[in-house]
């Protein structure tokens, strides 16, 4: 009796562990966080111009100043529709080139419903805070989180969780956690005058902006050099 070792190609376990690895190297080549993160640092440093030159100041004798920031309000909704535009471009461009699809527009539709969001709850709160008395005293903490989270950067954090879950990017997903926590727990987006002292008010409502815009183009330099 003689015996005849099978060929590793006719292995069941060989086939099924090839497969898995061709699709977990499909899933790598398919990503392009590095690209979204640059769209985004791009528009979010493009804004601080927008939202310092367009804010409309109005201070009193006694140094309080009540504000308006309309060019930040012109400026993102046509912004964050561009950047999606652009990031799915980019996305479908680079699947194309490697022969692959393309998962990137269920992100680009979730970026497209939050842009609308911010807009939106921006006029809300106008409408609501014209027709009832600005309550007194400090406003709850939830308060400001809520109103970081709905603010375009906020908004950022969100749609890139969406893409953490498209591409199961693991590392995506704990830089988006970190991410939302700099910008709804540590920076005071609302009031920038815990960070700095210095400027005036559009000064320091554009540092914390900066430091977003940074801290996303860092993200996009280190997943593009991850990914290369």
């Amino acid at each position: 009796m003689t015996t005849e070792s099978a060929p590793a190609a006719g292995d069941p376990r060989r086939l099924l562990a090839d497969m898995r690895t061709l699709a977990h190297r499909v899933r790598l080549d398919q990503r392009m966080t590095w690209s979204a993160l640059l769209v985004l640092a791009a528009a979010t440093l493009v804004a601080i111009p927008f939202d310092w030159f367009g804010m409309k100041l109005d201070c009193a004798p006694d140094g309080s100043c009540a504000y308006a920031r309309r060019g930040m309000l012109y400026y993102w909704p046509w912004a964050m529709l561009l950047a999606y535009a652009a990031i799915a471009f980019l996305h479908v461009r680079a699947a194309r080139a490697r022969g692959l699809g393309s998962r990137v527009w269920p992100y680009a539709i979730t970026g497209a419903v939050t842009t609308v969001v911010f807009p939106g709850a921006w006029v809300a709160l106008a409408v609501y805070f014209s027709n009832h008395p600005y309550p007194e005293g400090p406003l709850p903490y939830w308060w400001y989180v809520l109103d970081r989270l709905v603010m375009p950067w906020g908004m950022i954090g969100v749609t890139l969780l969406v893409l953490a879950w498209l591409e199961r990017n693991v590392a995506l997903l704990l830089f988006t956690v970190g991410y939302l926590v700099l910008v709804l727990l540590v920076l005071p987006m609302s009031d920038g005058t815990r960070l700095v002292h210095w400027g005036g008010l559009r000064a320091q409502m554009a540092v914390p902006q900066l430091i977003v815009g940074v801290v996303l183009l860092l993200g996009a330099l280190g997943f593009r050099r991850r990914q290369r």
